[in-house]
């Protein structure tokens, strides 16, 4: 059993084609501008089974031909092992999985909750590996790419993070990279210029997803009795995230995106 926060059955933005887009409860990152802060705890949610999901995306499988199913959140790998099952029992039913995630459980996170406790690296890694064998796509959040900016910016460092994509790009595995960019915090120069940077390091990232920064979650918070941390940021404008793009892809060598 695993606990769900909710379901999408017809999302157009988490991966390719329609998909059937779970959003697990849990998450160890409090990003300041993450617009489900209701998917943090992880005690909160539906507890479902596997097969409840996958019946739920049986309901409507003729419309997900050139889609899937998507893992997202909260974080999908707070609950690996029901995950992991949920990815296996999708590709024996010849479904494309999709995993949006963080990356911050790549061995070395202390404290990971999801895994066996006092779990090594090398059986973290296993587990990881596992269920990389049975995902299709991985679109990994790159929140920002200085560690200390990082951890303003989440709670956590991101060396985690950034080990994942070198792990994903060894083991040659799809990859879509997103970012989102924030006005005063990673619309900044020389912060896109070393993502991409990074990305001319990897050969299997697929696109790149520039994410524009908008207070659309600040009601949310509102409701839940929560503090917005950037109640007083501007939303980034369509010009500027096309700016922030243009960088990020002069310094990957990539000028325009691949078709």
């Amino acid at each position: 059993m695993g606990r769900i926060h909710s379901v999408e059955t017809f999302g157009t933005v988490d991966g390719p084609g329609v998909r059937f887009v779970v959003f697990f409860q849990g998450c160890p990152m409090r990003c300041q501008y993450c617009h489900n802060p209701d998917t943090w705890q992880a005690d909160a949610g539906e507890e479902v089974s596997v097969d409840e999901l996958l019946s739920r995306f049986e309901r409507n499988r003729s419309f997900y031909k050139t889609g899937g199913i998507t893992a997202t959140g909260g974080e999908p790998m707070m609950q690996m092992e029901f995950l992991t099952e949920l990815f296996t029992k999708a590709k024996e039913r010849g479904i494309h999985t999709c995993l949006d995630t963080s990356g911050i459980f790549f061995p070395g996170t202390a404290g990971a909750s999801g895994m066996p406790a006092g779990a090594s690296d090398q059986e973290r890694l296993a587990q990881i590996d596992a269920l990389l064998a049975v995902t299709d796509l991985v679109m990994l959040d790159i929140k920002h790419m200085e560690t200390k900016a990082h951890q303003s910016l989440t709670g956590h460092g991101n060396e985690n993070v950034l080990a994942f994509a070198r792990y994903l790009d060894e083991k040659g595995k799809a990859v879509w990279i997103r970012h989102v960019v924030v006005p005063g915090i990673t619309f900044d120069e020389t912060e896109l210029a070393v993502l991409g940077q990074f990305l001319r390091m990897l050969s299997n990232v697929e696109k790149l997803e520039v994410l524009p920064y908008h207070a659309l979650g600040k009601v949310k918070y509102e409701n839940l009795g929560m503090d917005y941390a950037l109640k007083d940021t501007p939303q980034l404008t369509k010009e500027q995230a096309k700016e922030a793009e243009r960088i990020i892809r002069a310094a990957w060598g990539k000028a325009e995106a691949a078709q």
